[in-house]
């Protein structure tokens, strides 16, 4: 990937924003310009054991080359009503092929800098390489400070401890007791010159548009310059440790990078552009704990592990991508988090805080299991590492201990109530739900029928008790699905149905369409799910994924903008959420007729991705997209399930094979 200021305009420009992740939860991001427009942008963004979350630790570098008397800027800061420098003249092209890379000239000068994160450490490099001149040039770096959390911004204060502890290879700082220190390396090669100064009131514009605290004041400790000839390069360490020989480290990341890429172009498939750049955001999204734990990072900037996020996207992310150990490592762990038979939805850093309030999320771990076996062709694994777990889940779930969740006389499957948001439309305002759907969801049931419906399969093909009559309850839940959920005049399925009133939500909404895309379907027969999937489409399908509201709808709201009230008031209600996209593929490809037509069109929908891979979070998918057109990209920069489900999309379209549905045939 390769951008350069032609044809963009400056604010064109500081929409465009990269993102490098260390494999631990943290990273390093800004704009192309090296602008931070939001207060989760920084160069050492740590997540930290204990803490909560992540932290900002170094927001940003102010650096700039002097030559011939002048000082050229590499960076650029926004301050109240002015932009610091107004234009940065000397960028010529960003890249971000392995790691970030700005290029940047002046006349005859030319400088390259280069940002990155090691793999599984707290470390920073950034390398500045003179590669073209007639002659020798100063660098000068001032690096600038938060320490503070990502939701927080630093204000200047009398608390902030400024004395550096200086050595031969840099200077170390502690700001605060209650936070590591961070040690700043120059290798000796440049010049440290302590003095604390604070720079105050930058602004984050896109902070202040989403209706949040926008201004903050960042401390420089110290002014670090050196010469450098043509051909020469300095690196410069930000760490939570000392780092003895950053060109080493350098070089062995380099490689480990090589290696990696290398891996996922043998993977079947990752020779397309598409493919090969949603397996590099992938692995930015499975990372390990400080105790070796692994798990899914929902999203780049704020979001950390959710249970649900992580089982969506887990089968694009590692089964789908032949990476089945790690895929497996992760269930395993997620299985060691249920409580009463619930799955956490909110995963802490902190011990002890998860919270379990979501009632899907367990059922979504035997789709995972389905994936699994799937891509493995082992069923032999279920009986090895999940036959207990999946046992556990549903004898919860009938027995009323899974709590919110409970099962009815009916086979179905029943969850909260007008002031609970226990499904993935979970947004509130005001405390109280923009979407309720207390009652029976459609998606709730949908799963459970295809959690007991592969109870059975694995309990037949292995000779395993279920330890309940799987049949009987699979024949019960399938009556009560049709008769309850199907709407005949519109020829779709209700969203949510409520047992003891007999009221149903008939919103058309995107739901409907897992009861069509699991592998095993509630839908008594094929027309039916031929009719949902034509209903999705009318209605709900745009070039970015599926709206979560027809447009039909008094209640549509079509762009997800404004502050926090306001986009919470979109986010289900029209806003379009890409990784529905997988679903409503797989069910596509099962109902359609013509399957080579239904190919062309999901493979025409997944080609538009490609110009979203250069907008936005560059090389990522998006959270979300606005309802109404142009969809422009919003919510988080870079979404774990967005990029996994366009990754099983992918898939689904190159195989040959559909998977059979049990009740669509």
């Amino acid at each position: 990937m390769e951008l350069t200021m032609r044809g963009l305009t400056l604010d064109s420009a500081l929409s465009k924003e990269w993102i490098e992740t260390d494999g631990r939860g943290g990273y390093a991001s800004s704009t192309i310009l090296n602008c931070n427009t939001r207060k989760y942008h920084g160069l050492l963004v740590c997540r930290l054991p204990g803490s909560g979350g992540r932290c900002v630790l170094l927001s940003k570098l102010e650096d700039s080359i002097i030559t011939g008397g002048k000082e050229i800027s590499l960076s650029m800061h926004q301050y109240p009503l002015v932009l610091v420098p107004g234009e940065l003249k000397a960028f010529a092209r960003f890249s971000m092929d392995s790691h970030p890379r700005f290029l940047y000239r002046a006349g005859a000068v030319g400088m390259e800098k280069e940002i990155l994160l090691l793999r599984g450490m707290n470390t920073l490099l950034v390398r500045y390489r003179y590669g073209s001149g007639s002659g020798p040039i100063l660098l000068r770096v001032k690096p600038l400070l938060a320490f503070r959390g990502i939701h927080e911004l630093s204000k200047e204060n009398p608390f902030f401890r400024t004395e550096l502890e200086m050595s031969d290879r840099g200077f170390s700082i502690a700001p605060y007791a209650a936070m590591p220190g961070l040690h700043v390396g120059t290798g000796g090669a440049m010049r440290v010159m302590p003095g604390a100064f604070w720079y105050r009131n930058f602004e984050y514009l896109l902070e202040m548009k989403r209706g949040f605290p926008f201004r903050e004041d960042l401390l420089m400790p110290a002014i670090l310059e050196c010469g450098m000839e043509p051909g020469t390069s300095r690196i410069l360490s930000f760490s939570l440790d000392e780092v003895e020989d950053s060109g080493r480290l350098w070089t062995r990341e380099i490689q480990r990078r090589r290696r990696r890429r290398r891996s996922r172009e043998e993977r079947a498939g990752d020779r397309n552009h598409l493919p090969a750049c949603l397996g590099k955001a992938a692995d930015s999204y499975l990372v390990k704990d400080a105790a070796g734990t692994p798990s899914v990072i929902a999203g780049y900037h704020w979001f950390y592990v959710w249970g649900r996020d992580t089982l969506i996207s887990l089968p694009g992310l590692t089964f789908r991508r032949g990476m089945i150990r790690e895929g497996i490592e992760i269930l395993k762990a997620m299985a060691r988090l249920r409580r009463n038979g619930l799955i956490p939805n909110c995963l802490s850093d902190r011990s002890g805080e998860n919270a379990y309030n979501s009632a899907d999320g367990s059922l979504w771990y035997f789709w995972c299991l389905q994936e699994l076996v799937e891509a493995s062709g082992d069923m032999g694994l279920i009986k090895r590492f999940f036959w207990p777990v999946m046992k556990d889940i549903l004898s919860r779930y009938r027995d009323g201990s899974a709590a919110p969740a409970a099962l009815l006389e009916n086979g179905l499957v029943t969850v909260g109530d007008a002031t609970t948001q226990l499904t993935w439309m979970d947004a509130v305002v005001d405390c109280v739900p923009v979407t309720p759907r207390g009652g029976c969801p459609v998606e709730i049931n949908a799963l459970w029928f295809n959690a007991l419906s592969f109870m059975r399969d694995v309990s037949r093909a292995l000779d395993m008790d279920p330890g309940f009559d799987a049949a009987s309850l699979i024949e019960k839940t399938r009556k009560s699905f049709n008769d309850l959920f199907w709407i005949p005049g519109g020829n779709y399925l209700a969203d949510v149905c409520n047992t003891t009133d007999g009221s149903r939500d008939e919103s058309v909404r995107p739901n409907q369409i897992f009861a069509v895309s699991l592998p095993c379907s509630p839908l008594e027969d094929r027309e039916r799910a031929r009719q949902v999937v034509a209903k999705v489409t009318d209605e709900l399908l745009t070039p970015c994924g599926l709206r979560t509201l027809s447009p039909r709808d008094p209640r549509y709201r079509g762009r997800y903008e404004g502050d926090a009230a306001s986009r919470d008031r979109a986010y289900h209600q029209g806003t379009v959420w890409p990784w529905l996209l997988g679903h409503y593929g797989e069910a596509l490809l099962k109902t359609a007729e013509n399957k080579a037509a239904a190919r062309k069109t999901l493979r025409t929908i997944l080609s538009q991705f490609e110009g979203h891979l250069q907008d936005a979070g560059l090389g990522h998918v998006s959270e979300v997209f606005d309802g109404d057109e142009p969809h422009r990209p919003s919510g988080c920069i870079a979404q774990a399930w967005s990029v996994a489900e366009l990754i099983r999309l992918s898939r689904l379209v190159q195989s040959r094979r559909t998977r059979a549905s049990r009740g669509v045939s």
